[in-house]
């Protein structure tokens, strides 16, 4: 990855979570810690895996016009695609898992990272809109969360809106794109990148369907509903209690939160959302900070790991996954072509 990308992640994540934290006397913050019932953690930690099936589950239907692949050889893949979120910056593990996609079932990097990339985050920040919106009437919503909501909307609707047009009508955005490529692109690349928007916009097809559209609706808010259960589950190893709706709102507010570019494991952002929707229902801070911090690495432990394990049984090597942690950037050097990307990576061991 580029170093402004990673400094730029760190420094971010360093005045979020300077954010989250100021204030906290560390003393109490280590009580807290210390008297948390962290067997709790368990039966969310299950509840977390069988969200995360429910992932792979939507990624078959969104793969399917492209490729049927049966579910118990997608899950390790989106194992390792998580991982590599927890691990590298800027989302890298989306392209990471379309590239152990491509080298596992022959799928193009494009046509992957469409699915990932767009079609699921989209969704996912569909789910997160609908969550907060449904906490609202309970709660009102600060100045904070208000400007989160309006360029959240704004995004994933507008986002949401451009695929939908591309998935239904394939040949006018195709024209579309040939015609700027022809006038921006050098001629000698225009080959390459319009057969690299061509699989791209394939990996838009499940959108063309109703049914597996609602499907894919579907199995998202089956995925964040039970990531909530999660937190219902660790809430109860500390001293206090909200209702459910609330960590439906927290769930929301804390992954939009991570839209902002921050270092690997989005740390500072995913935290500070967090604390400052417990502490708007009235949880002592300290209380809020540790229940947030420790939920925060029942996230990101249980994934990682379980991503490490497959990438060794998958034999994916970390020079594989450093290559196509980089590709993004590569896609867009002269030297390395669309077509380079989608064919393969040169295994560096």
């Amino acid at each position: 990855m580029k170093r402004w990308q990673v400094v730029l992640g760190l420094v971010i994540s360093a005045i979020f979570l300077y954010l989250a934290l100021s204030g906290l006397q560390l003393a109490e913050l280590w009580v807290a810690f210390k008297e948390a019932k962290y067997w709790w953690i368990i039966p969310g930690v299950v509840v977390y895996f069988f969200a995360v099936w429910a992932r792979t589950w939507r990624w078959h239907y969104i793969l399917r016009p492209i490729k049927r692949i049966p579910l118990g050889r997608l899950f390790p893949l989106v194992c390792i695609g998580y991982m590599g979120n927890n691990i590298y910056p800027a989302r890298a593990g989306e392209v990471i898992r379309s590239y152990v996609l491509r080298r596992k079932e022959n799928v193009s990097m494009s046509a992957g990272l469409a699915t990932v990339f767009f079609v699921e985050r989209i969704f996912d920040g569909v789910i997160m809109l609908l969550f907060v919106f449904v906490s609202l009437p309970f709660t009102p919503m600060e100045d904070w969360l208000q400007n989160i909501v309006i360029v959240s909307s704004v995004a994933f609707i507008s986002a949401l809106l451009v695929f939908f047009a591309i998935a239904m009508k394939p040949q006018f955005a195709q024209r579309l794109y040939v015609w700027v490529i022809d006038r921006i692109v050098p001629e000698r690349f225009r080959i390459s990148v319009k057969e690299m928007m061509d699989r791209f916009v394939d990996g838009l097809q499940a959108l063309r369907s109703p049914k597996d559209v609602v499907m894919i609706f579907v199995t998202s808010l089956v995925i964040w509903l039970a990531e909530t259960v999660k937190y219902w589950f660790v809430m109860h190893a500390f001293p206090f209690e909200v209702a459910f709706y609330v960590l439906m709102l927290m769930n929301g507010v804390m992954n939009l939160a991570t839209i902002i570019p921050s270092s690997p494991g989005y740390v500072g952002t995913f935290d500070w959302a967090g604390i400052r929707v417990l502490t708007s229902y009235g949880i002592v801070q300290t209380t809020a900070a540790a229940y947030t911090l420790v939920l925060h690495g029942a996230l990101w432990f249980p994934i990682t790991v379980l991503g490490a394990f497959y990438m060794w049984k998958e034999q994916v090597s970390w020079g594989e996954l450093s290559q196509a942690a980089a590709s993004r950037d590569k896609d867009t050097k002269p030297e390395i072509s669309a077509s380079e990307v989608d064919t393969g990576l040169e295994v560096s061991e």
